[in-house]
């Protein structure tokens, strides 16, 4: 079900005669930018200078920018102590190392499966959120809505709102248009570089990154994504703003799918509203509906346009529309709530005379739910029990095997262990399998009482030794036996047993 508005938008006498309007309601005189009979894909962008907004959903908007951008900007310093040698920065992408650290878990390039996972999570979240309330996620926290906002916020301080915006963008360009020019586009500059270096210090240890830099010791390739993820920030937020969300972005043209016809979103309510017309004060409000053609959700509009409309892929439900004619409402009298989130479905209860209904819990969201509850707690129990030891065993397969001056055959074999722990451990490496043998290991001097060798591994690293394993030749059955390294914790019940082959000449 989609509204279509009608092509009479006021009464017969309306239009015969001259209405004035209430007195308490400003009129813009505006059209929308984005029009749905006028998109193009090769249309020139035109300038839009939405007006700024009071009311409920913007201070929401404001408490959001604020914890989200205090998130991206401050959590690199964040400090968490996990032992000598190992980097303490609580999230951090250790690249160098192969690293994931996020507070108390870490994430090794084997368990790439885990970020895979949280992928999988924030994917249905975003279907969640948005068969439940549309899309809330671009209204409100989306990295280009919150980074838009913060630049109309430097642009208003420095230009004044939307009339004296664009007042200024007709004048002639003079010495006072100049400096506001230049301070807004240098205060543009400085968040944009803020942003791209907060975004590279997720990459390295924030404070000896930031001395690095300030002394111009840095590596270069951290300076190109400084400078790349500034200049990004610079166009996306100061020049392209609604552009990327219309054109770029691909969430208007697929999050439909996940959308009902009870699903909540931001909607003009046409059954309240139609006819809209010029309300003058006094007048009855018998036979017309509430909307007074003030335009000031047009105004407010960072996307440019009208809500009125109907739903449009433009929109990105930031809810300013609702505080704008929430205000306009108040001031004549009449109940808020002309532009509200509502859905598709109590349009039709309300014309069917059936109470207005809120169905968040429904099989679509159910579903949504029940996969993020299943994934999340299968990635939470692996994390919760995963060994803190792993072994690979790598045979050598050129030669197979060699035949020693004594007759007997030889195999070598590639033994890395993985300590993920963050103590210095010692493993016995032992085999099961063979009868007799002689087992060497290289860069290892240190046995056991029973003639194990003994492997130190550091803390959270990765060992890689060579093993040779020598058998008498009368002891091979075949020219391929079954046998099993196991590595064990001498501090602890930690094992490890990796199967392999032991390879010998044809029988």
């Amino acid at each position: 079900m989609a509204y279509t508005p009608p092509e009479t938008n006021a009464p017969q006498s309306a239009k015969s005669e001259k209405i004035i309007p209430h007195h308490k309601v400003k009129r813009a005189k505006v059209e929308a930018v984005n029009k749905a009979e006028k998109r193009s894909l090769y249309a020139a962008r035109k300038k839009i200078h939405p007006k700024r907004a009071t009311g409920t959903f913007r201070t929401i908007k404001w408490w959001v920018m604020a914890v989200t951008l205090s998130i991206y900007y401050f959590s690199p310093w964040i400090r968490w102590d996990r032992g000598p040698g190992i980097p303490n920065q609580a999230i951090l992408v250790d690249i160098t190392n192969s690293r994931f650290y996020f507070f108390f878990i870490e994430i090794w390039p084997q368990e790439v499966y885990y970020i895979t996972g949280l992928m999988i999570l924030a994917a249905i979240g975003l279907f969640l959120v948005t068969s439940t309330a549309g899309r809330i996620w671009c209204g409100y926290t989306c990295p280009q809505t919150v980074w838009v906002d913060l630049f109309l916020v430097v642009e208003r301080f420095f230009e004044g709102d939307r009339n004296a915006r664009i007042k200024l963008d007709k004048a002639p360009w003079s010495t006072s248009k100049l400096a506001k020019r230049v301070a807004k586009h240098a205060v543009w500059i400085v968040i944009a570089v803020c942003t791209g270096g907060a975004w590279v210090f997720y990459m390295n240890d924030a404070p000896t990154l930031i001395m690095d830099l300030y002394h111009f010791d840095a590596p270069l390739t951290t300076y190109f994504w400084i400078c790349l993820l500034t200049a990004t920030t610079y166009l996306l937020g100061g020049f392209a703003r609604e552009q990327v969300c219309t054109y770029m972005c691909p969430w208007p043209r697929i999050q439909g799918v996940m959308m009902d016809e009870e699903t909540l979103s931001v909607m003009y309510r046409h059954d309240r509203g139609e006819p809209r017309a010029p309300h003058k004060k006094g007048d009855s409000w018998d036979g017309r509906g509430d909307c007074v053609q003030c335009r000031q959700c047009v105004v407010v509009c960072p996307a440019g346009i009208d809500i009125r409309d109907g739903m449009q892929l433009e929109c990105i439900q930031c809810s300013l529309c609702i505080d704008a004619c929430d205000e306009v409402m108040e001031k004549i009298g009449r109940p808020k709530g002309l532009i509200a989130y509502d859905s598709l479905a109590n349009f039709d209860r309300r014309a069917e005379k059936e109470p207005e209904k809120i169905r968040i819990i429904r099989p679509r969201t159910l579903l949504y739910t029940i996969l993020m509850i299943l994934i999340g707690g299968y990635m939470l129990h692996g994390l919760m029990h995963r060994a803190d030891l792993e072994v690979n065993i790598l045979r050598d397969r050129n030669p197979l095997f060699v035949t020693l001056s004594s007759g007997d055959i030889r195999n070598g074999y590639t033994v890395k262990i993985l300590n993920k722990s963050h103590d210095i451990r010692k493993f016995t490496l032992s085999v099961t399998g063979l009868d007799h043998f002689d087992m060497r290991v290289e860069g290892v001097t240190e046995h056991t009482a029973d003639g194990l060798p003994i492997i130190e591994v550091n803390r959270d690293r990765l060992r890689s030794v060579k093993v040779y394993l020598a058998v008498p030749k009368e002891d091979l059955t075949d020219d391929s036996l079954d046998i099993t390294f196991i590595a064990k914790d001498m501090t602890s019940d930690s094992i490890s047993e990796n199967s392999t082959t032991f390879k010998g000449p044809k029988k």
